[in-house]
């Protein structure tokens, strides 16, 4: 497992009028990943972009691409997902009736696993897959809309987590998904948190390359 944390800043957030400008620009950072939220107005409550934007993603992008499935019945599309240059692909364990089924099928497809899951859902529920899995996406926020107010319980959940990777001897990575920021990215950081999911923080600051700097900076 890699010491110095990881920084993903969330393309939900970017200006879509600009695309280009704002993947050139996480290109250009110390970002490590592109954290891509798929949603499709029925497992959350908004509707995010498909298959053209990842391929546009796809063309331009020079980092890991970090694709989020806040869909129902995600199996349906694993191939489609490899095909469009995810390298990380999530499911959300709340969607998933086969969930070790699915994460089989997306190694198999040549990607690596992860599972998201909704602040309400209790980390114990991952114990026999934790060992088969890459990343766990852990949301921090209710999931559907980027911006909204960070949920205290994630430290302890997180510690937690951190905890059940020791335990199983997994090599699974922590990321955080909603409400990172320079408040509290450091306390995640100390909780074991190991991947650190950007959006409205970084794209909405006067510099994002240094916000982003700052952010990976952290100790």
């Amino acid at each position: 497992m890699m010491s110095k944390h990881l920084i993903a800043p969330s393309i939900l957030s970017a200006n879509f009028a600009q695309l280009g400008n704002d993947i050139e620009m996480i290109n250009k950072s110390e970002a490590d990943w592109f954290h891509v939220d798929i949603m499709d107005g029925v497992f959350v409550p908004n509707i995010s972009f498909g298959f053209p934007i990842m391929k546009s993603l796809q063309k331009l992008a020079t980092k890991t691409l970090d694709v989020h499935l806040m869909i129902v019945q995600p199996e349906r599309y694993i191939n489609d997902f490899k095909d469009t240059g995810a390298n990380i692909l999530s499911v959300h364990y709340e969607a998933c009736t086969h969930l070790h089924r699915t994460i089989h099928a997306i190694k198999e497809a040549g990607m690596k696993a992860g599972v998201a899951i909704n602040p309400h859902t209790s980390i114990d529920l991952l114990k026999d897959v934790i060992a088969d899995i890459d990343l766990v996406c852990m949301m921090s926020v209710n999931p559907g809309f980027g911006g909204q107010k960070f949920i205290e319980n994630t430290y302890q959940k997180c510690t937690d987590l951190k905890n059940l990777i020791l335990q199983k001897n997994s090599h699974c990575l922590i990321e955080i998904d909603g409400g990172v920021n320079e408040i509290t990215a450091p306390k995640l950081l100390a909780a074991g948190a190991n991947v650190l999911v950007a959006g409205n923080y970084v794209f909405s600051s006067k510099n994002p390359i240094e916000t982003i700097a700052s952010l990976k900076a952290l100790q």
